[in-house]
């Protein structure tokens, strides 16, 4: 990919798409992916389910805008993220892969950035970023989720919450796919592939920037409670206890911590929290 005189390392997007999104978000984001200062090489959609027929038109849509970008993934039925995810990650055909969802926005020069962090440190499997959270419209910021930048700190920060801004990485495929690439997990499939990736020894990096805008808004931090996503939690910690990533007292201290947030608490409350948190490592 040519960037002025400099040629940059190709790239992959990676999408997906489930029926109830809105097609004026998919818009949205798909335009801030298609304006990166740096181009993607392709764009792996993964349609996970049936999409309703306003979808399939947005879809159809930049298809026909950008031949040859857009590589479409299709289950027949609704498998959930992560399933979902490893199916479209199989097909990249790049080694470096950005996440990006189908309702948030990319600043225009995210892809370039994380692109020349890879390429000064090879040894990086995973490259992140900070994200703001906006409602409505994007200059409405209402909360940042601000991430540890070197591999220590964000080792460090792992063992108490997830260290990446999933939405805004760009990883190594053949690292993902050495630690098994992504799985089922109930809202946690990314910070369960981080766990595994911090166990084989792969080397992290958050950029300091703003690199995503996030939509937000009560349902967020609705899906961030429940018993499902805590068992998801709980299922976490107990891998990283088990293979020495935290004692039994942090265990203890992060399985307590998630009951009163996901369990106890309402999402309002659940959601001031939540952004409280997010401003600290």
């Amino acid at each position: 990919v040519r960037k002025g005189k400099r040629i940059m390392e190709k790239y992959s997007v990676l999408m997906s798409l489930y029926w109830k999104e809105r097609p004026e978000y998919l818009r949205s984001a798909l335009d801030s992916m298609v304006s990166q200062t740096v181009l993607p090489d392709e764009i792996v959609l993964v349609e996970d389910g049936p999409l309703t027929e306003e979808l399939y038109a947005v879809v159809k849509e930049y298809r026909e805008k950008n031949p040859g970008l857009f590589h479409p993934v299709v289950n027949e039925k609704n498998l959930g993220l992560g399933p979902a995810l490893a199916a479209g990650l199989q097909e990249c055909r790049n080694e470096l892969v950005a996440r990006m969802d189908t309702d948030d926005i990319s600043l225009p020069d995210r892809c370039e950035k994380q692109l020349r962090a890879m390429e000064e440190d090879p040894g990086l499997a995973v490259v992140g970023g900070q994200i703001e959270e906006f409602v409505d419209e994007t200059d409405r910021i209402v909360g940042k989720r601000v991430v540890p930048c070197t591999d220590e700190e964000i080792r460090a920060y792992l063992t108490k919450r997830c260290p990446f801004n999933h939405v805004a990485v760009m990883l190594r495929k053949s690292s993902v796919l050495e630690v098994g690439n992504y799985v089922e997990c109930f809202w946690n499939e990314d910070y369960h592939l981080w766990v595994r990736l911090a166990l084989s020894g792969a080397r992290f990096a958050n950029l300091p920037e703003t690199l995503v805008k996030v939509r937000t808004g009560r349902d967020m931090y609705r899906r961030r409670g429940g018993r499902k996503y805590f068992q998801s939690e709980k299922q976490i910690q107990k891998m990283m206890l088990d293979h020495d990533l935290i004692g039994l007292p942090r265990y203890c201290v992060n399985v307590l911590e998630r009951f009163v947030m996901q369990i106890l608490l309402p999402s309002r409350i659940r959601g001031f929290v939540f952004r409280l948190l997010a401003r600290k490592h």
